[in-house]
This record gives C-alpha cells, structure tokens and sequence, in this order.
C-alpha cells in the first residue's frame, strides 16, 4: 500500500516539480557553479601559453571611440593585430561598456562579431572586459574628447561609475547587457574567458563596488557559459580584503595585475598558486616601475603563467605616459610608461621585441 502524504510533504513534491518544469523549458541548466579545479586546469591544459596585450587600437582613446559605429576602425584594428600576430600573441583584452549596448544594441553586436573575425584571422584570441572602475567617472556616446597632451588616459571612462548610486535602476539595465552580450557569444571559441569587473574598489570606490562585483558572477553563471570567468585581483590593501575574497572564490581563473620588479611579481605568482588553478596576469609592464618584459616575461613562462601586459601601439590612450608623472608640453619620454609599437609599426624597443619574439617561439 502507499502511504498516505500530509498536505506539507504534498506541497512539497509540487513545489520541486515546477521547479524541475522551470529549467526544463526555460532551457537553464540548474548546476550553474563556479568550475571545479580539475576543469579549470584541463581547460588551460589545452590552451598553450596565453601571451599578449590589453589592445586598444591606436585611433581610439576610449572603449566608446572603439566599438561605436562612427569610429569603429577594422583596417586600424586589422594591421596591429597583424603586429601582434607577428609578436607570437595569441591573446588581447579588450573592453567593452555598457552604452555601446544600451544605444546601438544590434550594431554593436555586430561590431563585436567584426572585430573577433578580424582577430581569429590572426590567430588571437579574445578577453573580453564588462566593468571598470578606473579613471573618468563621467561619459557619454558620441563624439569622444581629444587626448589631453602628455596625460596617461585622459578619455578613459569608468563602467558604469557613480550614476549607479543615484539610478539603482541601471543594475535592471546591466544585468539584461551582461546577459544579452554573454548568451550571444556563449559558445564562440573566438573568446577566450570573460573578465567580468576590472580593478573592483578603484577610484575610492572600495566596498561599494560588492554589490556590481557579485551581481555580475551571478549574471554569469545564470548564463552558463563555456569560457571561464574572472575578476583580477590587483589590490593587496587592508579595504580590498572582502573584494579579493570574493574574487578568489569565485573565479574560475585566477587573474591579477602585478606593475612591480620581479621579486614582487613572484612574491605574487607564489601567493595565487596556492588556489591550485591557472593563472594568468592580465596587467603587467611598466618600465619605470621596472615592470619589464626582459625579467617578467621570461619568469612568466617558466610559472606557466598567462601573459597580458598591458599596451600594445602608442596612440590616443597617452598610455607611453605614466599614471602620475604627466608631461603637459605632449613630449615624448625617453622611457615609455606602456605600449610596444608606434603608430607606423617601428618599435620601441628592438631588444624588447627580440625577446617576446623569442619566448613565443617567433624567432627566425
């Protein structure tokens, strides 16, 4: 005989079949959890050494400038991917933000696909960024301003910044972003991972930043997609500690920034490796910090650590400049701040290329 069921144990059974009926039809997959170590690792396994830059084109001060219809610019982009095609890269990071979408949904969209079959032609994958919380809070679309002479990033904007706080209803609108940008390309093998938050609490933002920061990972797992997720740690001070945390476990990859001499950055690959995951650093290089690629390029090879520094081709960004050392009279420093190419495609440095060239196996 069946027992008999309480009407408790009744309404519980039906609850757990319309869950069930739910990711049924809405077609979400109810596991949608951060990657075990074993499929972090295996997915790095197959990916060789992760090298490249943070890529902006050079005609382009900004995430907008970039990606907006009037000034999207593929035969730029085209060119210094082939550079870096030519360096050995098979990585780029690039950012994205959120009025490209809420403006232009279906072109930017489009110019997202452009821009990965111009980078898939070179053989280079792509990072892609949503949120930032570095340099100008304040941005709008359109025509994007003139670089200011000798100012590091002067046209850089934040994503989303401080209108968040008075407009709580803009969290509704980046979530519907995340989501739409995500599920479009869940499944691309042109995108290499999803780096969901850039520098989290930066500009003095600190724990405000919590609630975008695990918003966004939620976002993510809800989606579901087939690359891993990560936001870098970068900050080791006492008002990040919730941040990393929060950082640490919940990204599939580690990934962090690390601008300091060679014994720091080991100090930093030795602290992160205890996570049993791959790493990769998706900001480093700045040679007056003596951050440069003759010491921690090669360091980072022997770790089997993902190299992304950080600047590819001089150019509007003003990124040969150094963060706090402006030169107001637009001079160029005798030492560059980042960046590897001139706009014509001569280098920097000629020794600098020789040794990327060699650790990427480029080398004639």
């Amino acid at each position: 005989m069946f027992k008999q069921l309480k009407p408790k144990e009744m309404l519980r059974i039906k609850l757990l079949g319309l869950v069930t009926l739910f990711f049924a039809f809405s077609g979400l997959k109810a596991q949608t959890y951060r990657w075990t170590e074993k499929q972090a690792n295996d997915w790095y396994a197959k990916q060789g050494w992760i090298t490249g830059s943070n890529f902006q084109p050079s005609t382009a001060i900004n995430q907008l400038e970039m990606f907006q219809k009037e000034t999207f610019d593929p035969a730029t982009i085209d060119r210094e991917l082939g550079w870096a095609e030519e360096l050995g890269f098979n990585a780029m990071r690039v950012y994205l933000h959120h009025i490209l979408w809420t403006t232009d949904k279906d072109g930017f969209k489009k110019r997202l696909h452009d821009y990965l079959a111009v980078s898939s032609k070179h053989k280079i994958k792509t990072i892609f960024v949503f949120f930032d919380d570095c340099w100008n809070d304040t941005y709008a679309p359109g025509k994007q301003p003139e670089p200011k002479p000798g100012i590091h990033n002067s046209g850089w904007v934040r994503d989303p910044g401080t209108m968040i706080y008075a407009h709580p209803d803009t969290m509704k609108v980046l979530e519907a972003y995340v989501k739409d940008i995500m599920t479009t390309f869940a499944k691309d093998e042109r995108v290499l991972f999803w780096d969901l938050y850039n520098e989290p609490g930066n500009s003095g933002q600190l724990n405000k930043s919590m609630p975008l920061l695990k918003n966004v990972f939620t976002w993510a797992r809800q989606v579901n997609v087939s690359q891993p997720v990560s936001v870098g740690i970068w900050n080791g001070g006492a008002g990040f500690k919730d941040l990393n945390k929060f950082q640490l476990e919940n990204s599939d990859i580690i990934t962090y920034h690390q601008y300091q001499y060679i014994d720091k950055h080991k100090a930093t690959i030795d602290s992160l490796a205890k996570h049993n995951r791959p790493l990769v650093c998706t900001e480093y290089m700045a040679r007056t910090n003596g951050s440069i690629f003759q010491t921690i390029l090669p360091l980072l090879k022997e770790k089997k650590v993902g190299a992304i520094n950080w600047g590819f081709v001089s150019g509007k960004t003003n990124t040969i400049y150094a963060w706090n050392t402006p030169i107001p009279s637009g001079a160029e420093p005798e030492l560059w701040f980042h960046d590897i190419f001139r706009k014509d495609g001569s280098p920097f440095s000629k020794d600098e290329v020789a040794v990327i060239k060699k650790l990427t196996g480029k080398s004639k």
